[in-house]
């Protein structure tokens, strides 16, 4: 029995890693005419959108596409399906219970998930990785492929200093795996980490996903939108990705960095922009898609 056991949970393993590879881009159609949206705000980029009922696979600025940066917040979505996984955080409603020698900012000490989660908290997402744990992070980001599947020596702030890294088009994979519960974790699990990631969900479309900040080995700044849209139970997945013209924060986006002082919606606004922007270009937001 423990054989047989031993080979299905292999199995899964192996599936859910080659699943989440990402989505093939060298049949993608090009649109090189959504380079005014970022020119517009003065920010590098690309942006990837599949329409899941075609398989078709639009990208702006390939190359840039397949370019792996740290996830910064985004990375915020694995770190709640292990965390509720694995029973570290009881719910997402009930408070994580902090425990203050670990957590210097008292504030956040009755925080929920959800709550930590829409605010983009960087002392609520390391003190849960914290609890996790170096070896059974390791294991979970190496039975699901995540990016590059390094996180180093610790277990507080690998997401963020680039140790690990994830491409645009595997954020892309990762989010239709999250969307259609394909990866190993419980469907509870997996609707629950979806129902955090929901921005507006009304009588013509919905749309979830979520968003980060973080800077790369030179010190440009990366902003992440990634998530989905469903309009007439028709979805499409997206993944915007912004970067500075110049290191150390250029004047344009200097204003929105400060990610523990503002809320998630504020920090990440430029790319929230540019994805809506493009977006209203394809047609969305009108219930006709």
């Amino acid at each position: 029995m423990k054989k047989i056991n031993s080979i299905f949970i292999y199995s899964i393993v192996l599936i859910s890693l080659f699943s989440l590879l990402g989505c093939s881009v060298n049949k993608a159609n090009i649109d090189n005419e959504l380079k005014s949206y970022f020119d517009e705000k003065n920010v590098e980029g690309c942006f990837t959108l599949l329409d899941n009922a075609t398989g078709k696979i639009t990208v702006f600025n390939i190359g840039m596409d397949t370019i792996r940066y740290a996830p910064g917040a985004s990375f915020d979505i694995f770190n709640a399906l292990v965390a509720l996984e694995t029973g570290v955080v009881a719910d997402e409603k009930a408070p994580i219970l902090f425990d203050l020698p670990l957590v210097q900012d008292s504030s956040i000490q009755h925080m929920n998930l959800i709550e930590a989660f829409q605010k983009n908290s960087a002392s609520a997402t390391q003190f849960i990785a914290q609890k996790i744990g170096k070896t059974t992070m390791q294991l979970w980001i190496d039975s699901i492929g995540y990016g590059n599947k390094n996180i180093g020596d610790e277990t507080t702030n690998f997401w963020q200093n680039n140790t690990l890294q994830i491409s645009a088009d595997e954020q892309l994979g990762f989010m239709k795996r999250l969307y259609f519960d394909q990866l190993p974790f419980r469907k509870s699990v997996q609707l629950s980490v979806r129902d955090m990631m929901s921005q507006i969900n009304n009588s013509v479309y919905a749309i979830n996903y979520k968003t980060a900040t973080v800077k790369d080995k030179s010190n440009h700044l990366i902003q992440w939108v990634t998530g989905w849209i469903e309009e007439n139970r028709h979805v499409y997945f997206f993944t915007t990705v912004l970067k500075s013209k110049k290191a150390n924060i250029n004047e344009t986006v200097a204003s929105i960095s400060n990610l523990e002082n503002s809320t998630a919606q504020q920090s990440e606004k430029l790319g929230v922009d540019i994805t809506n922007n493009i977006l209203t270009h394809y047609g969305f937001f009108k219930g006709k898609k």
